[in-house]
C-alpha cells in the first residue's frame, strides 16, 4: 500500500519509522510520503491560511498550496499505475472511523491523508480533490482536535496492522475489539497469582470449549457495560 501525508508538520509523522508500521515499511509493505503543504507556497512566508470569508474566528487553509500538493501526489500516483486513490480528510464533520472501514480502506491500493488545521481546510480543495479521487471526510469521534495529525495517525495505524504480513499472527486480529461487534474479552499471562488478584480458573484448565464460552461471556458483558449502543441491534 501507498499512503501519502499532506501536513505542515512533517515530522509528527517520524513515529511511522518505528514499531511495527517501521517494520512494515522496511520490508516493502508500506510506502509513504510524507509532504509539507508550505513546499508547495511561492510567497516568502510561505502562508498557507487566511481570515475566513463571512467573518467569524479564526484561520481557514487557502486552497492554492493544497491544489498544488494535491496535483503532485495524484499525478504521481498515476504515473505509478494508480489512477483512483482514496483522498481521507480527518474532520469533525466526517463519517465514523470504524475498524470496518479500517478494513475497507486496508485493501486499497492508496492512500491520501490531508491533513488540516485553524479552522480546517477551504471547502473548494475537497471538491476539487473529489473530481479527481474517491474522497471521504473521517471523524475519529464527537470532539475536535487541533489538527489532523493525530487522526490521520490513528487511521494510519489501524489500518496498517490489517495489511498481510504487518501483523506477525494473522489470528490475533480475529478477536480483538469491534471485529465481530463487541468489545474484546480480558486477557491474562503468568503469573497465576499477582498481588492478591487471580487469573479466572477456567482459564488454567484446559477445557479449550469451557474457555471460549467464557470470552463470549466476557465479551457481552463487557460490551453491555461499556459500550451498550453496540447491542442495540442484536
Amino acid at each position: 500500500m501507498r499512503i501519502d501525508i499532506v501536513t505542515i508538520f512533517p515530522e509528527f509523522f517520524s513515529v511511522l519509522d518505528v514499531s511495527l508500521l517501521g517494520k512494515a515499511r522496511q520490508a516493502g509493505r508500506i510506502h509513504l510520503g510524507v509532504h509539507d503543504l508550505r513546499d508547495y507556497t511561492y510567497d516568502r512566508h510561505r502562508t498557507v491560511d487566511d481570515t475566513p470569508y463571512g467573518g467569524g474566528a479564526g484561520m481557514v487553509m487557502r486552497p492554492e498550496p493544497w491544489g498544488e500538493a494535491i496535483d503532485s501526489i495524484l499525478y504521481a500516483g498515476e504515473a505509478r499505475g494508480v489512477a483512483d486513490p482514496v483522498v481521507l480528510f480527518p474532520s469533525p464533520a466526517g463519517e465514523l472511523f470504524t475498524q470496518a472501514l479500517a478494513r475497507e480502506l486496508s485493501v486499497e491500493p492508496a492512500l491520501v491523508f490531508g491533513c488540516g488545521r485553524y479552522e480546517g481546510i477551504d471547502q473548494r480543495v475537497v471538491d476539487y480533490a473529489a473530481s479527481r479521487a474517491r474522497v471521504r471526510l473521517v471523524s475519529l469521534g464527537d470532539y475536535v482536535l487541533n489538527g489532523g495529525e493525530v487522526a490521520a495517525m490513528a487511521m494510519i495505524e489501524a489500518i496498517g496492522r490489517l495489511i498481510p504480513g504487518v501483523i506477525g499472527n494473522p489470528a490475533s486480529l480475529l478477536e480483538e475489539s469491534h471485529e465481530d461487534g463487541l468489545l474484546e474479552y480480558p486477557s491474562y499471562t503468568k503469573p497465576a497469582e499477582w498481588r492478591g488478584l487471580a487469573v479466572p480458573p477456567v482459564l488454567l484448565s484446559g477445557n479449550h470449549a469451557a474457555i471460549a464460552a467464557w470470552r463470549r461471556e466476557q465479551q457481552i458483558e463487557r460490551t453491555r457495560r461499556v459500550r451498550p449502543d453496540l447491542l442495540s441491534s442484536e
